[in-house]
C-alpha cells in the first residue's frame, strides 16, 4: 500500500501539530500502523503506534504524554496529534503500515510499507 503522510512545517517551541497518513487506492483497516521519526544525521526511531482496528496504541518514551496517535477507518487516515513540542522534535515523520493485523508494532522492521516523510521543524 503507497502510503501519504502530511502535515508536517515549521512551528515554535510549546505549539502543537497534526500529521496525517492516508493510503491511496485501497483501505487500511485493520493495518497496523506506526509513526517513526528521523532527525538528521541519526537513526529513525519509533514514535506511536496503533493497533488496526484502533483499541490499542504504544508511544515513544520520549513522547509519551505529548502525542497522540488516532486513526479514523471511516476517513481512511490516521493521525499522529503533536503537543507541546520542543527542538528535539524536529525531524522528518514517516508512516508506516503492516497488513491487516489487531496489533501494534514498534519496530521499524515490522512494517510492510512507508510514506515519504513530512518534515517537522521546532524552533526555539
Amino acid at each position: 500500500v503507497q502510503l501519504q503522510a502530511s502535515g508536517g512545517g515549521l512551528v515554535q517551541a510549546g505549539d502543537s501539530l497534526r500529521l496525517s497518513c492516508a493510503p491511496s487506492g485501497r483501505s487500511f483497516s485493520g493495518y497496523a500502523m506506526g509513526w517513526f521519526r528521523q532527525a538528521p544525521g541519526k537513526e529513525r526511531r519509533f514514535v506511536a503506534a496503533i493497533s488496526g482496528r484502533g483499541g490499542t496504541t504504544f508511544y515513544g518514551g520520549s513522547v509519551r504524554g505529548r502525542f497522540t496517535v488516532s486513526r479514523d477507518n471511516a476517513k481512511n487516515t490516521v493521525y499522529l496529534e503533536m503537543t507541546t513540542l520542543k527542538p528535539e522534535d524536529t525531524a522528518v515523520y514517516y508512516c508506516a503500515a503492516r497488513v491487516g493485523t489487531d496489533y501494534y508494532f514498534t519496530q521499524s522492521s515490522d512494517y510492510d510499507s512507508w510514506g515519504q516523510g513530512t518534515l517537522v521543524t521546532v524552533s526555539s
